[in-house]
């Protein structure tokens, strides 16, 4: 025996929500909250088979519908967690990333230059990273025996992948999440690695 903690066994299964209006023109969604569209809807009734194979011991969601309704259509109850809600951008809600930088003049990116207050105040990625750390931290009993699925949005699951990797926040830049993705986080031996990402299939 020596002591060291035991390697959990579980995976940490991240759905990114199925398509909006907004995922679909680029527009940056985070406090507002708007529906899946059809298509989306459609999408994510593949979920149910494609994340069958999993022991799910704990299933949780945005508080956004658009995360909510995912996780209803592919068969599941989960449970509301408003540490998984996406990014707050601020000023920068509702636009896309192209009139951002037109107004502001230089190739601006959310992970490189922040936010700016708005009609809510924004956040910075360390303050998203933060709400990730709960997560993994609420999921970690579960964790050790049993699968986690976790119902989100594109930037705020990047987020998470990157603190459970033990990145810095801003390494999710290279994180790329599709809508209606599935992604699968789980321990190589005491390293945590990605062994599923983006998968659409």
């Amino acid at each position: 025996m020596t002591g060291a903690p035991a390697v959990p066994d579980g995976r940490i299964v991240l759905v990114r929500h199925g398509k909006t209006e907004w995922s679909e023109s680029g527009q940056h969604t985070g406090t507002t909250d708007i529906p899946l569209t059809e298509q989306g809807e459609a999408d994510a009734a593949t979920l149910a088979q494609r994340l069958s194979g999993y022991d799910v011991g704990l299933v949780l969601s945005s508080p956004m519908q658009r995360a909510r309704r995912t996780a209803e259509i592919a068969g599941y109850t989960a449970e509301v967690d408003d540490d998984l809600v996406e990014w707050d951008y601020g000023a920068y809600e509702g636009r896309t990333t192209k009139e951002i930088r037109e107004e502001l003049g230089y190739h601006w990116a959310a992970f490189e230059h922040g936010v700016v207050a708005g009609a809510t105040p924004g956040e910075t990625v360390e303050e998203v990273a933060a709400r990730a750390s709960r997560v993994l931290l609420r999921a970690a009993p579960t964790l050790a025996t049993r699968d986690v699925l976790l119902f989100g949005h594109g930037h705020a699951l990047r987020v998470l992948a990157a603190v459970f990797l033990r990145e810095q926040p801003r390494f999710a830049a290279k994180l790329l999440l599709d809508a209606g993705s599935v992604s699968v986080l789980e321990y190589e031996r005491e390293q945590p690695a990605i062994k599923l990402w983006n998968s659409l299939g």
